[in-house]
């Protein structure tokens, strides 16, 4: 396989990821407003659960069955990939069914560990088993997408990734419209449907999944034809194998839902509010706030592990000096995008808040301050994705699992002192540390593997820095302008949020154009696209 298939097809997935990712957090925003805090909390309440173990349920399949399937495939044995498809298309059925159970049968127990008031504890255990269903479905259309991607066929899971988002968020909105509006429902009702949709998308991008499948079945039986070698492993080492590659995707992608679990765990037990306050707070931290932070963490993560493909060559080749190169590439690129965004977000966090959820001086308050705290952690989400990136690119993937480790014990830790000390910010605190943690493992784990200085990208992110405190600058004159950083209305939020933005930009733009670093981010970006 050529390396410029391999870039093309990470960049097919990359790009179907980023718009799934991105739907999935603007959709937020209208699902709000249909049904207010109860709808939103019920429905983040019953998301993490699910997301832990659909997780653990999938064993981070498509990229581990991908890397399999490739791996044989360049030996020339398509049987290993054919035969883990047949059996693991029944053990993900058995495991589906399992998670299903589990959760299923477990939400009234996960929702007294949560510590939920008794008023409301039956309505988190019922969204939780709604969602739950969805983990029967899923396993399977994960392995097939796997399978495809281990044939550099990547268009038939981007295509899924994105139907199955659409599919979702159509039900989800279209049903909370119905039950608010049309029918005068509760927000509880509401909320069922929302994690309902869950089964129904998993449903629509499974459709997908078989459909390539059909027309793609001639094509991929005919390959074996080209090769009589076979290696005939076991079933046990076959698995074996397999979840030595899927681990740590899977730890990378349970993270933030690990962290967003111990804050909804832990929030009614130490922080010191009465319940409705703890529900806002709850909501706003764990999903219409957090939803926000992912903006830029989904757009600059998406850029740069694209060079992640690269990175896995030259170290195969041994070519050391390539990889620093295209590790520092990957920092420069979300770096550059992330911590102006962030930090951009972070003072605006008041106005941003007010015109996308609530405007009432409670609500307000509490959202902006979250938020304005919640912002910056997307430098630290988005810098442990990219380093856990590039481990996986340098074959040392399980250090992820024990810098993951390491940061949610000390998130447990400091979590209930901080909570108590600090409020509704106390969360955001920990869960910053936990993650500079995180990172500082992995960066530690890079330059032991690959020898890389970071004097390399020092120099760009003084740059970055320097230019982020002028927009910052330029946006308090805004402020200034205004009255102040708390908007009285929707329209004021939207005026000064557009000024900011526009201004804010140029201003960062500008400094970078001047020095030059523009040029080179620009520059990486055309190499890392004609590749």
């Amino acid at each position: 396989m050529s390396a410029s298939k391999m870039i093309r097809g990470a960049m097919i997935l990359t790009i179907a990821a980023f718009v799934s990712r991105l739907l999935g957090i603007l959709f937020i925003i209208p699902y709000n407003a249909l049904t207010g805090t109860e709808g939103t909390f019920l429905y983040g309440f019953a998301y993490t659960p699910y997301a832990i173990m659909l997780s653990i349920s999938t064993m981070g399949l498509p990229l581990a069955v991908s890397k399999f399937v490739s791996k044989y495939n360049a030996m020339g044995d398509y049987q290993s990939g054919k035969r883990l498809l047949k059996s693991g298309l029944l053990l993900m059925s058995i495991t589906g069914v399992i998670g299903f159970l589990i959760l299923f049968l477990g939400a009234p127990y996960i929702a007294d560990i949560y510590g939920v008031p008794a008023e409301t504890l039956p309505d988190v255990v019922l969204v939780t088993r709604v969602v739950s269903i969805a983990i029967l479905v899923v396993p399977v259309m994960s392995l097939m997408r796997g399978y495809f991607q281990g044939y550099q066929s990547m268009g038939p899971t981007a295509v899924s990734q994105v139907v199955e988002q659409i599919v979702r968020i159509a039900f989800i909105l279209i049903g909370a419209f119905l039950v608010m509006k049309v029918f005068s429902g509760s927000p509880v009702t509401a909320a069922a449907l929302a994690t309902f949709a869950a089964f129904v998308g998993a449903v629509a991008g499974l459709y997908v999944m078989l459909h390539y499948w059909v027309v793609r079945r001639p094509y991929l039986n005919n390959m074996p034809q080209k090769s009589n070698r076979r290696y005939k492993i076991s079933y046990l080492s076959m698995y074996k194998e397999l979840v030595t590659y899927a681990v740590p995707f899977v730890a990378v992608g349970i993270a933030m839902q690990l962290y967003q679990a111990i804050d909804q765990g832990m929030a009614f037990h130490y922080l010191e509010y009465g319940k409705r306050i703890k529900e806002i707070i709850i909501t706003d931290l764990t999903v219409n706030d957090q939803k926000m932070v992912m903006i830029p963490v989904t757009l600059a993560t998406s850029l740069a592990v694209s060079a992640v493909p690269a990175i896995i060559k030259s170290y195969s080749m041994g070519k050391i000096a390539d990889v620093n190169d295209k590790i520092t590439q990957a920092f420069e690129l979300v770096l550059f995008l992330t911590i102006p965004a962030s930090i951009g977000l972070s003072i605006l966090g008041y106005m941003v808040h007010g015109l996308l959820f609530e405007i009432g001086p409670e609500k307000l308050q509490i959202g902006g301050q979250v938020l304005m705290w919640y912002a910056p952690t997307a430098i630290f989400f988005a810098m442990f994705q990219v380093t856990a990136s590039i481990l996986q690119g340098i074959n040392h993937q399980r250090v992820t699992l024990v810098s993951l480790g390491v940061g949610v014990l000390i998130k447990i830790l400091l979590n209930p002192a901080f909570m108590k000390f600090f409020g509704l910010v106390g969360p955001v605190i920990a869960t910053d540390i936990g993650y500079a943690v995180c990172i500082l493992i992995n960066l530690i784990a890079v330059k032991r593997a690959t020898d890389y200085h970071f004097s390399m990208i020092v120099q760009q992110l003084i740059h970055i820095v320097g230019y982020t405190v002028v927009m910052g600058l330029a946006i308090q004159l805004v402020f200034l302008l205004f009255g102040g950083n708390v908007p009285s209305s929707r329209g004021e939020a939207m005026i000064v949020i557009i000024l900011s933005v526009l201004i804010g930009a140029a201003v960062y733009l500008a400094l970078a154009k001047w020095t030059g670093l523009l040029r080179r981010v620009v520059g990486r970006l055309r190499e890392q696209k004609a590749s």
